[in-house]
């Protein structure tokens, strides 16, 4: 277990295998539920805002209808890049209200470098 957040009733533990980056300005993405077709799903389908992003998952807010066990396509517009990146697979791990979180289940080989450059230029950014 890597950190304990003690709140006022409840002890809250991060067992995250990768550390979760806050993103110090929230970015895009848009969300399909995997089962219908990719981007033109319309029951469980929408725009999404990221605030905190890493290697295996996302903390997003959104008025999709989507809930725990979903599973998801995921397309991010991380900042200052041309062409979003994909995730193929994301599964909806928890949601409180309209934020929920998202643990990438597959990722491209491509998609996971541009993932790791992004948390390494925000990391070098923050320090």
């Amino acid at each position: 277990m890597k950190a304990a957040t003690i709140m006022p009733t409840e002890l809250f533990l991060d067992i995250r295998e990768h550390t979760r980056m806050r993103v110090p300005v929230p970015f895009s993405c848009a969300l399909a539920e995997k089962a219908r077709p990719r981007w033109f799903a319309k029951k469980r389908a929408g725009l999404g805002v990221v605030y905190d992003v890493s290697l295996k998952g996302a903390r997003v807010t959104s008025e999709a209808s989507i809930h725990p066990g979903d599973q998801v396509t995921v397309l991010l517009r991380l900042p200052e890049q041309v062409a979003p990146l994909a995730v193929e697979r994301a599964t909806v791990r928890w949601a409180k209200d309209q934020t929920f979180g998202l643990e990438f289940m597959h990722l491209t080989s491509t998609a996971a470098t541009r993932l790791k450059r992004f948390l390494s230029m925000q990391a070098h950014l923050v320090a």
